[in-house]
């Protein structure tokens, strides 16, 4: 604990939140550019650095790119983050309507206090459930694992078989490298650079940068309107705090929960926020015209899986959400194994992530309430400019992981591959969740068959282990035989 307090006070832990809280807002700015590409970019680099200081860096980097995204939902109606689409429905009118920076107070007081909420599930539950982890059998992490691949399909709606293929398809990727049970080549093809299989890193900046770099190129042409920010104050009073406190309490813990869920992520949590605030209103009609307490539930909520969704990753080593798929391949990369045994093999790389965390937030609220106007007109950075450089620096990291020209061309085929992917409405989240829990989940099950000299028989006699099997059996299933139910009772006299 001393150590992490030095560690993140001294002035290169200060300068590393201040920093990638600013790199972060500004990036989450930017339509195109995500917190996700900023962090997979910059993993390769911080390698040589220390593994606490460079966890602080990243996880900065992530409060801050959630949180910008609201700038360009709110001015241009282009949320610069997958989270910020819900404001967009009353933080835009707002703006519209000559308001702009009472939509952006809000989105800020909303933002810092759903990070601060989840904050506190984080620094108070994550102890606890690693101590919980640690008491499960191989079968029973297992069948977690199996649990967090059904939960890719409750992502809902018309999506659930393109989400399960994607996320099927994206253990099949990671079946290619060193079978865990032989210690033999599998699907190499015959090629050297394939006994390791892919490396995480090219597959994320693949998938998530340079996919997204061609769909820039393709709209290049597309063009916002933005809105000026005038001379309207985005500091809030206490009253506006008081009004919105109950608000914000109950969005921050939904999207605390949701965040919690692997594979769901922040988009989800402001949409289920968003919906339980207008179900819960006196003034339901009055959302999507620029209502407060639409922005309040959507920010306080996209922040607050923040926190959500690091407990399952530093407990169990279960990614929430794609992000988290990033930072898991970063702690693994600086030799920090996330999962139950991280609170007592490095427990200050623990609490400095907790405390950059909390540390990040009060930086962000600070660095959007001095810089917003100057943020806002950064916005019009022209993207022919920008892209070619995120590009150059998606290759240099691809190139600098191991030297290898390989994981160049790794990388470039996973951006085309998922750039098609996306043309065929098939999501990425889930194929790189797979990709991850696919390895983990594998080798769980071959060190539990060792275990058990090749027997099934404890993935059901084993209570955890069977509970987890059940609830991925339910969650998978439930909603195709829901209907069957549904159909088969009396209608009402």
């Amino acid at each position: 604990m001393n150590e992490a307090l030095a560690l993140l006070f001294s002035p290169w832990g200060l300068a590393a939140i201040v920093i990638g809280t600013s790199l972060g807002v500004f990036v989450g700015a930017v339509p195109g550019l995500t917190g996700t590409m900023l962090i997979a970019l910059v993993v390769p680099l911080t390698l040589g650095v220390d593994a606490g200081l460079s966890m602080t860096f990243l996880v900065s980097i992530y409060v801050g790119a959630v949180s910008g995204g609201m700038i360009t939902a709110t001015l241009l109606r282009m949320p610069g983050t997958p989270a910020s689409i819900v404001t967009t429905l009353d933080g835009y009118p707002m703006a519209r309507d000559g308001r702009p920076g009472r939509a952006l107070g809000l989105g800020i007081m909303a933002s810092f206090f759903g990070g601060l909420i989840s904050w506190i599930f984080l620094a108070t539950l994550s102890y606890p459930i690693s101590k919980l982890a640690t008491k499960l059998s191989y079968f029973a992490y297992f069948s977690l694992v199996l649990m967090a691949l059904a939960l890719i399909s409750s992502i809902g709606g018309k999506s659930r078989i393109r989400s399960l293929f994607s996320g099927f398809l994206g253990i099949l990727i990671a079946m290619p490298g060193l079978a865990p049970a032989s210690g033999q080549p599998r699907f190499t093809f015959g090629s050297v650079e394939m006994n390791s299989g892919f490396e995480p890193l090219p597959v994320l900046i693949g998938l998530f940068a340079v996919s997204q770099i061609l769909r820039e190129i393709i709209n290049l042409s597309r063009k916002g309107k933005p809105i000026e920010i005038g001379k309207d104050s985005v500091l809030l009073g206490f009253s506006d705090i008081k009004n919105n406190l109950v608000n914000m309490v109950r969005s921050s813990i939904v999207g605390t929960w949701i965040g919690i869920l692997p594979g769901i992520g922040a988009n989800i949590g402001s949409v289920t926020a968003y919906s339980i605030a207008k179900g819960m209103s006196k003034e339901k009609e009055k959302f999507g015209t620029g209502h407060e307490e639409g922005i309040v539930a959507s920010e306080s909520a996209n922040n607050a899986t923040i926190g959500g969704s690091m407990i399952p990753l530093l407990a169990m080593g279960i990614p929430g959400s794609i992000v988290e798929v990033v930072l898991l391949g970063a702690l693994i990369q600086h030799k920090l194994q996330p999962g139950p045994r991280l609170f007592e093999s490095s427990p200050d790389a623990v609490y400095t992530i907790i405390g950059a965390i909390f540390l990040a937030n009060i930086a962000m609220a600070i660095i959007m309430l001095a810089s917003m106007r100057t943020i806002a007109k950064l916005t019009r950075v022209p993207r022919p400019y920008l892209l070619p450089i995120i590009l150059f620096f998606c290759v240099i990291g691809s190139f600098a992981l191991a030297g290898r020209i390989f994981d160049v061309w790794v990388m470039l085929g996973f951006g085309l591959f998922g750039f098609i992917l996306e043309k065929l409405k098939i999501p990425l989240a889930p194929l790189m969740i797979g990709f991850i829990l696919g390895k983990i989940g594998e080798k769980a099950l071959v060190q539990g068959l060792q275990a058990s000299d090749g027997s099934w028989a404890p993935l059901f006699t084993d209570p955890m282990a069977l509970l987890f099997f059940v609830v991925s059996l339910v969650t998978l299933f439930f909603p195709w035989i829901k209907p069957l139910f549904t159909r088969s009772q009396p209608a009402a006299s």
